[in-house]
C-alpha cells in the first residue's frame, strides 16, 4: 500500500470562494480565477457559473456607481456652481465689452469673435447632449438677458440660473434679471 497516496487528501472545486464575489473588485478578481478554475482545472459548470457571477457582481456595482454618481444631487449643485461662476464671469465680460465697443454684443458669437478667453458655453447644456451649448443671450435695445437655461433645456423655466452679481447700483449694467423686468 502506498503511503503517499493514503495522506493525500482529495479537494473538491473551492465552491465557498464564491462568497468572495460578493465584495465589488476582489470579487471580480477572484471570479476570474474561479472561471478559469472551472474551466480548465476542475472542469465543472458549478464553479465556472459562480466566478462568471461574482464577475458580473462587480461590473453591475461598478456601473450603478457611476450612475449614481453621475446623477446624484452633489454632483448636480457643483455642475450649477460652475455654470453660475461661467455666468458671473461672463456678465462681467459682456460689461467689458460694452466698455471696449460702446455697444453690448448682438450675439455671443461677437464676443468670441473680438475678444479671447470668454466662456459662452454652458456646462449644463454640453452634459445633456445639447445641439445649442451656449448660455442664452438676447440683446433687449439697450440691455441684454443673460442666464442658463438648466437642465430642462428651455428659457423661463423654473430651473434656469441667473447670474448673482454684488452690485449695488443695477442701473449701471445692462443685465436685465427676472425680477427687473
Amino acid at each position: 500500500m502506498n503511503n503517499n497516496s493514503n495522506n493525500q487528501k482529495t479537494y473538491g472545486p473551492p465552491y465557498l470562494l464564491g462568497l468572495l464575489g460578493l465584495i465589488p473588485i476582489v470579487g471580480g478578481c477572484v471570479g476570474v480565477g474561479l472561471l478559469l478554475y472551472g474551466l480548465i482545472r476542475y472542469k465543472d459548470k458549478w464553479l465556472s457559473i459562480i466566478g462568471a457571477v461574482s464577475i458580473l457582481i462587480t461590473i453591475v456595482y461598478h456601473f450603478a456607481f457611476l450612475y449614481q454618481n453621475e446623477y446624484s444631487l452633489k454632483h448636480k449643485k457643483i455642475i450649477e456652481h460652475i455654470s453660475q461662476k461661467d455666468l458671473n464671469q461672463l456678465v462681467k465680460d459682456v460689461e467689458f465689452f460694452k466698455l471696449q465697443y460702446g455697444k453690448y454684443p448682438d450675439s455671443l458669437d461677437e464676443m468670441l469673435t473680438k475678444q479671447y478667453g470668454v466662456i459662452v458655453t454652458d456646462i449644463i447644456q454640453i452634459l445633456q447632449k445639447r445641439s445649442n451649448i451656449d448660455f442664452y443671450y438676447q440683446k433687449v435695445g439697450e440691455k441684454y438677458m443673460l442666464f442658463s437655461l438648466g437642465e430642462d433645456g428651455l428659457p423661463n423655466t423654473k430651473d434656469d440660473i441667473y447670474p448673482k452679481m454684488a452690485i449695488s447700483d443695477s442701473t449701471k449694467i445692462g443685465l436685465i434679471l427676472p425680477n427687473n423686468k
